[in-house]
């Protein structure tokens, strides 16, 4: 058996994105899963549409799965399909690329992107730059996912936040959802994309809950989402710090400050159009990144609207990153160190000046 027998994993030529025209469906509903059961539910849904579609990592056909995200997926699509890796992600992930190119979809997780360091090379050096160096002749249709950023008192070694060093690669693309509904809509989307999608998730955020429909629903990327509506100031972010932003505006707000919500979802593609359009209606913006802040998202980001929505600004772009300095592992320092409401609202106070 080849890695692409057509009994096992039928090459059906479905390469094309979904039918991104069709509206999606309402962010209000009964169905409330957590954010791990909105991903289980993603990948599920398109290894039963696609048998190509395979998923491998550490732990992940143990009963429970790696923090229970992939809870069950082994009794259902067998260990041909949910494959338990060897504790080398170097290896895991170079296999995968490999199978990719052969003609599989494969989400690769990693249990935390801390450890995607030991798989650089394969990640950065021959996914993004596949369809490119072998001049169109092999694709790299594969999703690496896991947990990103600080996962609550992990020490500075396993609470990498990777988006502000990776996304300077051309040829990937990189979703981060800050809730269950965006979750699955992305990572159904990763999916079908023919490209290499970093999926960027939190393990803080795993037992967040929210409405899911039921009915199948795919999110474009490089279109961000207006999670709050005001004309004060333009907030910007993307993953577990918009929830941060959307307690500083509820906040913000009592004081007569509304705020712009900027949801952006991806990062590469960036939906810079929406932010200059929020800008030009607020003339004030504050970017907020769990990135450091030398050479972050945020950085990038504010440069973009310099760039293009200069003009409007009444007061140069604010920033609010992570710390500049190793991730603490007390609980007090790492709640300090990180973007938080307090720190939102205290930006939003001095572009308001």
């Amino acid at each position: 058996m080849t890695l692409i027998d057509t009994h096992i994993h039928p090459a059906v030529g479905d390469w094309e994105l979904p039918d991104f025209s069709r509206p999606l469906p309402s962010r209000q509903g009964d169905r409330i899963i957590q954010f791990r059961e909105a991903l289980r539910e993603a990948m599920s849904e398109e290894m039963r549409r696609d048998r190509r579609v395979i998923l491998l990592g550490e732990e992940v056909a143990e009963y429970h799965g790696a923090y229970k995200v992939s809870q069950g997926m082994l009794e259902e699509f067998g260990p041909k399909r949910v494959i338990d890796t060897p504790i080398s992600e170097n290896g895991f992930a170079g296999m995968a690329i490999g199978a990719a190119m052969m003609g599989l979809r494969p989400i690769v997780e990693f249990m935390s992107w801390s450890f995607s360091l030991v798989a650089a090379d394969p990640i950065l050096n021959n996914a993004p730059k596949m369809l490119y160096m072998s001049g169109g002749q092999f694709g790299c249709p594969i999703v690496f996912r896991g947990n990103d950023g600080a996962g609550g008192q992990l020490g500075s070694t396993h609470s990498w936040t990777v988006e502000g060093m990776f996304s300077n690669v051309p040829g990937l693309k990189m979703a981060i959802p800050s809730n269950p509904y965006d979750a699955k809509g992305l990572l159904k989307t990763a999916i079908r994309d023919p490209d290499p999608v970093f999926f960027l998730e939190s393990e803080r955020m795993l037992g967040d809950k929210g409405h899911v429909p039921e009915e199948e629903y795919y999110i474009p990327f490089g279109q961000a989402h207006l999670a709050r509506e005001g004309d004060a100031v333009t907030l910007v972010s993307f993953g577990r710090p918009v929830n941060f932003c959307l307690d500083a505006a509820e906040q913000l707000a009592g004081e007569g400050i509304e705020c712009d919500v900027l949801d952006m979802r991806t990062i590469r593609p960036l939906d810079i159009d929406s932010i200059v359009e929020s800008v030009r209606r607020t003339n004030r913006v504050v970017v907020v990144d769990q990135c450091w802040p030398f050479g972050s998202v945020a950085s990038e980001v504010m440069a973009q609207i310099c760039e293009h929505a200069f003009d409007w600004l009444d007061h140069p772009p604010v920033r609010v990153n992570t710390r500049d300095v190793p991730t603490p592992y007390a609980k007090g320092l790492e709640a300090a160190y990180l973007p938080n409401a307090a720190r939102i609202v205290e930006a939003v106070r001095r572009a308001m000046r």
